[in-house]
């Protein structure tokens, strides 16, 4: 007897499960090698981006959707948590003898980054379903700037908590973000790439361009990105319902 999903799930979810299977192998290599930990959330980000261009050229599934969250919450939640959290406590030299103040303050912002990441991939899956804009950062979003500082090696521990913590609160905002154009969305998937596959590249140099980008779309496409006016949910180009 073959297992339920075969003829249920299409090659975009394919793509999707292993996005959620970088997520563990990431949390695991964390406490190995912090600059691969950082490669593989880079490279499920990529995989994040390729199912749904994949669902878009040979179709989705009703899965998909759901398949896509829970992915998401492995790679862009307890993944990144887990790298800041190795990042942080080795840094600041924090042991796990026992519970001490820095040792509850770290782990507390990383519970807090999992748990805002979890509501914001929730809340997109029931209500960003129309519109070319979403409400808070995107857990993406958050996950890559935080890989490729680490990549870049320009965050110090104190840092990594700092935008650790900044996050919980982005996630969850009503700041909204724009889509990004077939165009943008390209470059910066080429640069995404190359951080993955030449991080020491000219000095890093292409894990600090795509912090550079990343940071450039979180402070700035909320009021500057180059688009046509956003119209409501619902509406077509003329605004219609």
């Amino acid at each position: 007897m073959l297992p339920r999903f075969v003829g249920r799930l299409g090659v975009a979810d394919a793509v999707t499960i292993a996005n959620a299977a970088l997520g563990f192998v990431a949390v695991v290599v964390a406490f190995v090698d912090i600059d691969l930990a950082a490669r593989l959330i880079l490279l499920a980000a990529v995989a994040d981006g390729l199912d749904g261009i994949l669902a878009r050229r040979y179709g989705g599934t009703e899965a998909g959707p759901y398949l896509d969250s829970l992915a998401d919450v492995a790679s862009f939640a307890v993944a990144p948590a887990a790298l800041a959290f190795v990042v942080v406590t080795d840094g600041l030299g924090i042991g796990f003898d026992s519970m001490t103040v820095e040792l509850a303050l770290v782990l507390s912002v990383c519970t807090l980054f999992v748990a805002t990441a979890v509501t914001r991939l929730g809340m997109y899956t029931a209500y960003d379903v129309a519109g070319d804009y979403t409400e808070g950062i995107q857990t993406t979003l958050a996950a890559t700037i935080l890989g490729a500082a680490i990549l870049a090696n320009v965050a110090g521990p104190w840092l990594v908590l700092a935008i650790t913590g900044a996050f919980c609160y982005l996630m969850v905002s009503r700041i909204q973000y724009p889509d990004l154009l077939v165009r943008d969305a390209g470059i910066m998937g080429v640069v995404h790439v190359l951080a993955i596959l030449i991080p020491g590249f000219a000095n890093r140099s292409f894990p600090f361009a795509l912090l550079i980008l990343g940071i450039a779309y979180m402070t700035l496409s909320p009021w500057f990105y180059w688009r046509e006016e956003l119209q409501p949910a619902g509406t077509d180009v003329h605004g219609n319902a």
